[in-house]
């Protein structure tokens, strides 16, 4: 909190019987008028399991060792440019350190429970130095300047990777994450789809606003439930026979003709269309055999043009609950 007579305050740890025991985390000063400065002040317990230092301008992890019992830490929207100073906080399940000016993976070797690492939002360019992180599970290291999937073969008990917005141009190197549910990988530079066919249980996989061509390589992939492919260069619907327990298909913004390759998706109830290049209405037939589907998104196609093209489509496909952003009456 903030010293209203302008002094410089400290956050301190009050230990068990109430007595002041060290000094904790020192954020950057701050001008709050004139020439005065003042901190936050950060008063913790040693006991404590949960603690947001979020958007408190800190620029060092430092200070943390009293906290023996800590289960969660979130340092998102602040300074801090390297990992350090966390060997004693063994009892850690989530560290969240999104938004920072981090450039290197180093120093979590002692964080032997960690479940959740969120290092989105920050300036690396490797992954790397997660080896004793066995018991990780969820993995963010979105919008950071990664080129290659690497070093992550060996975290067995991962079920989400969040890899979008980088600068990777292969899918690689996955092999070993057989418990992997849900894997984003949207905004690279990925031109194939491949190596993907270990990953027995995903559940969702979002390749979406990359340079695919076409979709293939997903026949072992019987379990997915979501498939996000927007934004790439596809031409048609392909290779999807395996893909019978969809719920979701986002194939908007790419050069489709035509629906086809679906009718076996008795589960789907979601389809994104919209923006691409369908223009026969015959092309829309296939979806007759789709009975569970509820949204539909076919607008910014040529077939949009029509001036029937609600009242068409609700014939076509009576049981719709919405088409486009409206819903169905």
């Amino acid at each position: 909190m903030d010293n209203s007579d302008g002094n410089v305050d400290k956050a301190v740890v009050i230990d068990d019987d109430r007595s002041e025991e060290s000094v904790e985390v020192e954020p950057e000063k701050e001008k709050i008028s004139g020439d005065e400065e003042t901190e936050k002040i950060y008063v913790l317990h040693p006991d404590s399991e949960e603690l947001d230092f979020n958007h408190s301008r800190l620029s060092k992890l430092e200070n943390l060792e009293p906290l023996t019992n800590i289960k969660k830490l979130c340092f998102t929207w602040n300074l801090i440019k390297k990992i350090e100073n966390l060997d004693t906080l063994t009892t850690l399940v989530e560290l969240e350190l999104r938004d920072n000016q981090i450039t290197v993976i180093e120093n979590l070797d002692a964080l032997v429970n960690l479940k959740i690492l969120d290092l989105s939002f920050n300036r690396l360019k490797k992954i790397e130095n997660l080896d004793n992180l066995k018991k990780l599970q969820e993995l963010f290291l979105s919008s950071n300047k990664i080129a290659k999937i690497e070093n992550l073969s060996h975290l067995e008990n991962l079920v989400l990777l969040e890899l979008g917005d980088n600068k990777i141009r292969v899918i690689e190197n996955l092999q070993g994450l057989q418990r992997l549910t849900n894997l984003f990988l949207g905004k690279n530079k990925i031109i194939k789809l491949e190596n993907l066919a270990h990953l027995v249980n995903l559940t969702l996989l979002s390749v979406q606003s990359n340079r695919l061509t076409k979709i293939e390589n997903l026949e072992e992939l019987i379990e997915l439930d979501q498939l996000y492919l927007s934004e790439n260069g596809l031409t048609c619907i392909e290779n999807l026979k395996a893909q019978t327990k969809l719920t979701t298909l986002d194939l908007a913004d790419n050069q489709i003709k035509k629906i086809e390759g679906i009718s076996q998706m008795e589960l789907l109830e979601e389809l994104w269309m919209n923006n691409n290049k369908i223009e026969d209405w015959a092309a829309l037939e296939a979806l007759a055999e789709n009975k569970k589907l509820q949204t539909v998104y076919l607008e910014h196609n040529p077939i949009s043009k029509d001036p029937n093209y609600r009242r068409k489509i609700k014939l076509l496909l009576p049981w719709l609950t919405q088409l486009d952003a409206t819903l169905c009456r």
